[in-house]
């Protein structure tokens, strides 16, 4: 039973720690915020406006 109990919690640690590594490779690649970064500043307003989008180089 105690054998059965040992590798019960082996399995639970080393599912945590491989999550956890999944988790800080995800945060590398900018996918998401884990542990190792606080949170990024956003900038207020877009950074073009909506009035540039429709304007181009016109026909030639």
């Amino acid at each position: 039973m105690s054998m059965q109990l040992l590798f019960a919690f082996g399995y639970v640690i080393a599912l945590l720690v491989a999550t956890d590594r999944l988790m800080l490779w995800l945060e590398a690649r900018g996918h998401l915020n884990w542990r190792r970064t606080g949170r990024k500043v956003i900038p207020a307003g877009p950074g073009v406006g909506l009035d540039v989008l429709g304007e181009g180089p016109g026909p030639t």
